[in-house]
């Protein structure tokens, strides 16, 4: 488990290789990052500005409460709120980058692919289904917000328990959405997706929590992003690599014949 989990963030740090590589193709793959990313920094901004009336008009019981104890309450409160605002923050940020920069990152993809060597696919994902994938992405990371949010409700361990969780259930998201472009190519069907990924969940685990880490910090999401690309397609290859070949068919023999 552990190793796996290592050789996810290992495969995060390849990805950062390829701009040593290939820093034309990496470049533009900051293009989309900046501009997703000033529009999700102005939306938290503006988030933050209204948290802290919204916490007060939706704690009206905490009035008649000691002064210290509905301040803790409160930002109790607004952590939390702004904890499953990050974790939506991030996967949105994902799946917008993801979806206005189709042409850009099929590059990286393609320039990584071509240096994995092996079989590649003539087609990419294709810019409408990267808008569809995206917005599957965003209502899962509404759904795992709103997780995150409950869990945070509860007493003592909340508080450390949501931001952990969140990170945890963001990279997951993070890897499933990063590593689809090479399966797309592939034309494989979600169902087959998850089985040849099922035996790599450390990887994608440790691959998606160091992501999302790296998202965390200033400008972290618009200079990871190209190398999460890189590295999300040498995860999806090493997935295809090591899933077994399907066995034909083997015929029955009527017994007349059989014996």
């Amino acid at each position: 488990m552990l190793s796996g989990f290592l050789s996810g963030v290992a495969l995060l740090l390849r990805g950062f290789g390829v701009w040593r590589r290939n820093p034309g193709v990496m470049l533009l793959g900051l293009v989309p990052a900046f501009i997703v990313f000033v529009l999700i920094v102005g939306a938290l901004v503006a988030l933050g500005f209204s948290l802290a009336p919204f916490i007060e008009w939706a704690t009206p019981f905490a009035d008649s409460w000691t002064e210290s104890w509905a301040a803790a309450l409160r930002l109790t409160l607004g952590a939390i709120t702004l904890g499953a605002a990050g974790l939506l923050a991030a996967v949105t940020f994902t799946a917008l980058t993801l979806a206005i920069g189709d042409p850009f990152y099929e590059r990286i993809w393609r320039a990584v692919e071509l240096d994995l060597g092996g079989e590649i696919p003539d087609r990419g994902a294709g810019v409408w289904q990267a808008v569809r994938d995206s917005s599957a992405l965003i209502a899962l990371g509404v759904v795992s917000s709103l997780v995150v949010l409950a869990v945070g409700f509860i007493p003592v361990v909340g508080a450390v328990a949501a931001p952990v969780l969140g990170v945890v259930l963001s990279g997951r998201l993070l890897a499933r959405e990063l590593t689809s472009r090479a399966f797309e190519a592939r034309g494989l069907t979600p169902a087959e997706r998850r089985a040849v990924l099922r035996p790599h969940r450390a990887r994608m685990l440790g691959f998606g929590v160091a992501t999302q880490l790296l998202f965390l910090i200033p400008l972290g999401a618009v200079f990871t992003m190209p190398a999460a690309v890189a590295g999300s397609t040498m995860l999806a290859r090493a997935a295809l690599d090591g899933a077994p070949a399907p066995q034909p068919a083997q015929a029955v023999l009527p017994p007349s014949l059989a014996s």
